[in-house]
Order: C-alpha cells, then structure tokens, then sequence
C-alpha cells in the first residue's frame, strides 16, 4: 500500500524524491507551466521548455513526459503531466486528482514521488493526494513472477492550511477505494458470499463496526425470500451482512444497501458468454457499501451508518429458482420471477425492507443492476433515480464533488404497470426492453417503506472498467460510488 505524507514546497528543487512531478498547460502561444513548477526551468539551465517543445508535448490532459535532470534537481527523473488549458480561477479537484493519478500510473516502478502540482488550497492537497494514491493501485494477487512495484512513498508538496488533515482523509477514502477495487478484481473462486461475509467480519472488527451475519438458515427463518430465491441454485449459499456504526453526538442515520452477487451466470436465465466472463463484479454494489462503511468509522465522523450487504451467487443448478416461480419477500409482497437474470433486484427488496426497520432519515442502495444503464449512460457515468427530486439531486451533486460521475433519471410512472403479474403482487421484469434502468429503479421503489427518502444508484458501467486505464482509474476493479456513501455520510454528520 503506498503511504502518503505532506511536505512543504519551498524545497522542490532541493527535494528528496526519486521522482518529482510537475504540470504544464497547453495554450496559444506553447506551454505554460503550473503553480508548483516555479524555478525548475532556471534550475535547468533554461532548457526545460525547450526539451519539451523538442519531445512534442502539447500539455493536453494525461500527457505525460520524463525528463532526467543530470544532477540539476536532488530529483534524478522529473516527470511532466499536461493539464489541459489552465482555468480561468481556481482550479477544480477532479483534473488534479486524474493527473496525479496519471502520474503515479506512469511512475509504476519507481519508489519515491514528490507532487509538485497546484495544490494553493486544502481541498487541492487532498484531491492530490487521492489521486495519486488511486492511481498507484495495483492488484497482483493471482500473478506470478515479478511485477512492477507501486509507487511505495509519495508526498504532496503543499503549504495550504489544513492540508494535513485533507491529506489524511485522502489516505482514509483511498484505502476503502482500494478495498473495494481488491474485492471485485478477486475471482468467484476466491469470494463467495461466506467468504466475503468473513471479510467483512474481520475487518469490522478491526475499525470499530458492529456487525451480524445471517446465513442461508437464518434467512429462510427471517423470511428474506429474494435473497434465498437467487441464492438456492448454487453451492456456495447466501448471506445477508449487517454492519453499523454510531456515533454519540449523531443527529442522523443514513442506511446504504448494496448488491453483492459474487458471481452472477444469470441462473436458468443464463448469460451468452460474452456477458459473463466480467460478472464477478456484480457485487460492486455491496463492495462500495462495506468499503464506506470502513471509512465512516476510520473518520469518526458523526453520524449514524449502517450498511446491508445483500450477498449471493446466481448459479442454474436444478434447486435454481425458476421462472414463473413466485416468493415472498422480507417486505411481505410477493414477486413472479420472470427472468432469473434479473436477480439483484431480487436481493436488494430484502435488504431496503430490512434497512426501513433502522429508522432511517435515508436509504441509498447501489447496484451493477441494469445493462440499460451502460445503453443509457455509457461506461462512466451512474444513474441516479429517487423517490424524492431533492434527494436525487443531492445524491447527483455529492457524487460530483467526489469526482464520480452521476446522472440523475426519472422514474415515470406510466412504466409501472408493465410490472404487474397476473399471479403475484409485482413481477421482477418488464415485458419491454426499453427504459430498463428505470424499470428496475420502479420495482425498488414498491419496496422502500413509507416514509423512507430512497435513492438509488444503478453502477452498472462505472463499477468495472473493461478498457484501458485512465486518469486515477485502473482496468478491473474502480471502487465506483464508495467515494459518493462516503460523501453522503459526511453531508449527514453533524
């Protein structure tokens, strides 16, 4: 894991580091370099702009160029990240996060760097140091052989007040981010739902939280029907796990709910091959709601969470539930089950009904739930649906100060009636294909108990990045949305 610290930037030239990172922007009349760059071109002997104009670099955003100093800086290597055009005020988190994020991507190997980018605030330190911290992730669990080290020390060179304290929350959110980027890279074979119910444990323990399991007995007696239902056609049973965190000074409690389908074949409804091989991400949901949850206890922050990891494998087996087949849910509504692909609805009803018995001022569950999603809103961008305007809008702007991508969508009632089942209270999938997202966001929504503000926020893209890495954000694994429940429980705290 690497560790960060804070330095102070009157020493960038003298300043000892393997690697020392610095920004230009890009503009009419060539490069301009970034506020944290100052000196190094005289300290280069006046040559740096014109090595770069030499190497072609334009300054766009993600460019990056190493440039060895010859002994000119305490630091052999200075690398150069382009910054885009530079803003017109101040300059905002998420382009310095995905910079130092691309910067200690690029500098995989390399053991100490030093982030000399604009960082005149406390708020630009921490985006700094989140970035860069994202961006060192790797995951060699399964791998063999040597492997290019992550950065291992990286320090933030900032004088900006309360700095200190942006940077330790940088390190707290990153280490979630990273739990949870580490849970859905593991393979099925290494995390089925008991497996990740003993993670949960152990690491609850070890921060604070509280914590209930209950197993595939304990379902069935509790009456949990949508989580047994998809969990009975495999071997490896369902769990349901409850963490909880409170806080004495807490004025407000805030439940999180999150899908946990450790490998999802689509059941008896099973999936053409194309659209399973990356299905062991489908828990995404529950692995952003454990990893905030750690994260709200590891800041202290006051306010009372709780969080539901609603866990199964979707396997067709022939005690796999079929469709046509009607169960009960925790809610005590009955659903017909149409398609049994359509299942993490079917273990988030439970998980929301159950979370409405916490007296919650709000529920938010997040879910890899809809392939619409990623129709409707690409790879990167959440949708968000509530049963509140102002709540959803809330849920859209956290989301965007932590630098997550949302999208806020309606949920039209005139939808609603293709859910309705001849033999049960509701049926689990609409007959038309079209507005799915919103859809599953209705079916949720028949399940939130009255009262209750709900948001939901469908991960289905953002959760697991099928192409090349980018900014701070790796193949695999993302962490998608832990950074925004964080964001929320931070709002909420007193």
């Amino acid at each position: 894991m690497t560790t960060v610290r804070l330095n102070p930037t009157d020493n960038v030239v003298s300043f000892d580091t393997d690697a020392l990172v610095v920004g230009v922007h890009s503009g009419p009349d060539g490069l301009r370099a970034a506020p944290g760059a100052e000196g190094l071109d005289q300290a280069l002997g006046g040559k740096l702009a014109a090595t770069l104009n030499a190497m072609g670099v334009k300054g766009k955003a993600g460019e990056t160029a190493k440039v060895p100093t010859f002994g000119a800086l305490a630091a052999p290597l200075l690398l150069v990240v382009g910054l885009g055009d530079a803003p017109e005020g101040d300059y905002d988190a998420e382009p310095l996060r995905r910079a130092a994020g691309v910067a200690t991507r690029a500098l995989a190997g390399t053991a100490r760097v030093a982030l000399a980018l604009p960082s005149a605030s406390a708020e630009q330190a921490g985006a700094l140091a989140l970035g860069g911290l994202l961006g060192a992730y790797s995951f060699t669990a399964y791998r063999t052989g040597e492997q290019p080290a992550p950065v291992a020390e990286l320090a933030v060179l900032s004088d900006a007040e309360g700095a200190e304290a942006a940077v330790e929350r940088a390190s707290t959110v990153a280490a979630s981010v990273s739990l949870v980027r580490d849970l859905v890279n593991t393979p099925p074979s290494g995390l089925w739902p008991a497996r990740f119910a003993e993670i949960a444990e152990q690491t609850a323990g070890e921060v604070g939280l509280s914590v209930e399991v209950l197993d595939e007995t304990a379902l069935k007696e509790g009456g949990y029907g949508g989580i047994v239902a998809v969990g009975q056609g495999s071997a490896n049973p369902p769990r349901l796990v409850r963490l909880a965190y409170s806080h004495p000074e807490a004025a407000k409690t805030v439940a999180f709910v999150g899908k946990g389908i450790t490998f999802d074949s689509g059941g008896l409804s099973i999936k053409p091959t194309s659209g399973m091989d990356w299905m062991k991400s489908d828990m995404g949901g529950a692995g952003a709601v454990f990893g905030a949850l750690v994260a709200v206890a590891r800041l202290g922050l006051k306010v009372n969470a709780i969080g539901y990891l609603c866990l199964a494998e979707n396997m067709p087996s022939g005690t796999a539930q079929r469709p046509s087949d009607v169960f009960t849910s925790f809610a005590g509504k009955t659903v017909e089950v149409l398609d049994t692909d359509a299942e993490g609805r079917l273990v988030l009803i439970d998980g929301i009904a159950r979370a409405g018995q916490d007296d919650p001022d709000l529920i938010v569950d997040v879910a890899t739930l809809t392939g619409a999603q990623i129709v409707a809103l690409g790879w990167r961008t959440a949708g968000v649906m509530a049963n509140d305007d102002a709540l959803r809008e809330e849920v859209v702007a956290v989301a965007g100060e932590q630098g997550e991508a949302a999208w806020g969508m309606p949920l039209p009632e005139e939808l609603r009636k293709g859910l309705d089942s001849p033999v049960a209270d509701i049926a689990n999938l609409h007959p038309e294909r079209f507005g799915g997202m919103l859809t599953a966001g209705l079916f949720l929504k028949e399940f939130v108990p009255d009262g209750v503000k709900w948001a939901h926020i469908d991960t289905a893209g953002p959760a697991f990045n099928k192409g090349e890495p980018h900014g701070y954000t790796p193949k695999g694994g993302t962490g998608a949305i832990t950074r925004t429940l964080i964001g929320i429980a931070e709002r909420y705290s007193s």
